[in-house]
């Protein structure tokens, strides 16, 4: 059943009023949804401060940015490799130092469909490296600032957790017997929602009043096959990006804004397009299958997360 809260049309940024004194912070804004979702941010006057590995790109973002909104645009950037712990640790503490407030923390970054097995430099699988561990750390690190604020947590997965196993590989996590670009994104992906779900049941038994919430962006015409797929998986997807199937980078980052912002939303639920297939259509509260909340694989995982990335969260 189509969720019909926000209307025929799903939620969009019509719904924002002034943002002015709000602060977040997006991993991945150099361009795709992470970018989009930068510009309706400060359209509307919030801060923003980007989360990205390349600098070059990121300050081309930012004066792409102050050419748009003008010079006094609150926008920054902080340099911050996903698949690299040292990288992430380092760019939480300047964030603590530079940051006095934080909103909404968006984990919109991700690499995808990497066609042959690689390991980060910490000897991780690079997609659950990048996609999770560095997330998982990320937002351990930078907990208690967003706690400061009531803020938020947004965690944006992708309909790729329904196409694998189903389950975390806990034999096998760096997929050294079986590896295969997709089965291994999906992964990742599941991590990440499993992370989020089993962060909201631990908050339920604080006093916390930090909100985690879920989201995808559909089949969104984004830069991320293009800059980690294999040349097939690239070439497929820039054919498929040219049909009505695949939405724009600007609609795919709706449901990570609406995340970020909008009020009564539910915690244990996937927010994204809600038409065919949930690839694209009125932004709104999707299909969310039960094995991303599998209980006793959720806390399994985040013991493993917490051994993995060296940080013990204080909830």
């Amino acid at each position: 059943m189509k969720d019909t809260t926000f209307g025929p049309k799903g939620w969009t940024p019509d719904r924002l009023g002034s943002l002015k004194g709000k602060t977040y912070l997006i991993t991945g804004t150099t361009a795709g949804a992470g970018f989009q979702a930068t510009r309706i941010l400060l359209s509307k006057g919030a801060k923003v401060v980007m989360l990205n590995r390349n600098a070059d790109k990121s300050i081309a973002a930012v004066k792409t940015l102050k050419d748009t909104f003008g010079p006094n645009a609150e926008v920054s950037f902080v340099r911050m490799d996903l698949s690299d712990l040292a990288s992430v640790r380092a760019a939480a503490e300047e964030v603590k130092r530079t940051v006095p407030r934080i909103d909404a923390l968006i984990c919109n970054a991700a690499i995808a469909q990497v066609p042959t097995q690689q390991l980060t430099v910490d000897g991780f699988e690079s997609q659950l490296g990048t996609n999770h561990y560095g997330h998982f750390l990320l937002c351990g690190m930078l907990f208690d600032r967003i706690q400061e604020s009531a803020g938020r947590i947004v965690v944006v997965s992708s309909l790729g957790y329904n196409m694998g196993i189903k389950t975390i590989q806990f034999d096998d996590m760096n997929w050294d017997k079986n590896y295969s670009a997709n089965a291994v994104y999906s992964q990742s992906k599941l991590a990440q929602m499993m992370f989020a779900y089993e962060l909201q049941d631990r908050l339920k038994a604080t006093d916390s009043r930090v909100e985690v919430y879920v989201c995808h962006p559909g089949a969104s015409a984004t830069s991320l096959i293009s800059t980690s797929g294999g040349l097939f998986t690239r070439v497929t997807w820039w054919m498929m990006s040219k049909t009505p199937m695949v939405q724009s980078a600007e609609k795919g980052a709706y449901p990570e804004v609406m995340c970020a912002t909008e009020d009564g939303l539910a915690q244990r639920a996937l927010y994204g397009p809600t038409g065919w297939m949930q690839t694209g259509g009125p932004v709104g509260k999707g299909t969310l299958n039960p094995h991303a909340y599998d209980k006793p694989v959720m806390e399994k995982l985040w013991t493993v997360s917490e051994k993995a990335t060296g940080f013990h969260w204080e909830i």
